[in-house]
């Protein structure tokens, strides 16, 4: 029989590593975005090598797993004398895996920009940088919010990885206690209703974003 009172006394710690997950998710989204706007610059750049650096770049981290490169940082670094904590470890993995993912989305927002709007620009004597900071990228950003949101979601979920390098986060914290109680379902169970408040959140938060930005194009 499920006995869901063994969970309740262990809630407060839950709920802590609840937060840690948040924290953790957070800091590695605000990563994986400025390094997949870099990688999206990259690629739209007409510097070649600039474009092979960011094509390789998504190339690898899109077609290896995530659980892959959070060993190679976490395990694989102290080989070169690279010693990182298990949370640093986590937020550079995930934030480099993220930012492969939404190079690609903010790559298809800048390009879904009409050309007319650049063009314009130039004739105005408008730089290349400038052109990008006022109307490029506020625009692909808009259109973007969408699957930005997604990957955020999907990432959040994603941070569940960290506890496999001992980041004690909502998924390591729930397998501690449910195997030192024995209660592995209601534990799990628990989890994902933890998990699935958080994603509900994000989806909250995303979508108010998404509806105050498209206010303020009308």
């Amino acid at each position: 029989m499920l006995d869901f009172s063994l969970v309740t006394e262990f809630i407060p710690f839950l709920l802590k590593a609840s937060l840690m997950t948040l924290e953790l998710s957070i800091v590695s989204i605000i990563l994986g975005l400025l390094l997949g706007l870099v990688a999206a610059l990259m690629k739209i750049s007409t510097i070649k090598p600039l474009v092979w650096l960011a094509d390789l770049y998504i190339w690898v981290i899109r077609g290896t797993p995530m659980l892959v490169q959070l060993f190679l940082v976490y395990f694989g670094l102290p080989q070169f004398g690279i010693e990182l904590g298990p949370f640093t470890s986590a937020v550079i993995a995930l934030g480099i895996n993220s930012g492969a993912y939404i190079a690609e989305i903010y790559r298809g927002g800048m390009l879904s920009i009409p050309k007319g709007q650049t063009e314009a620009a130039q004739s105005l004597g408008m730089n290349y940088g400038t052109i990008m900071k006022r109307i490029i990228l506020p625009q692909a950003f808009r259109v973007s919010i969408p699957a930005l949101g997604n990957q955020a979601i999907s990432m959040l979920k994603d941070s569940s990885l960290a506890s496999l390098v001992t980041v004690s986060e909502l998924m390591m914290v729930s397998q501690r206690f449910a195997a030192t109680n024995y209660a592995f379902f209601e534990f799990y169970i628990v989890a994902a209703l933890l998990y699935l408040l958080l994603t509900t959140i994000f989806s909250f938060v995303l979508n108010k974003i998404e509806y105050r930005l498209s206010v303020s194009d009308h």
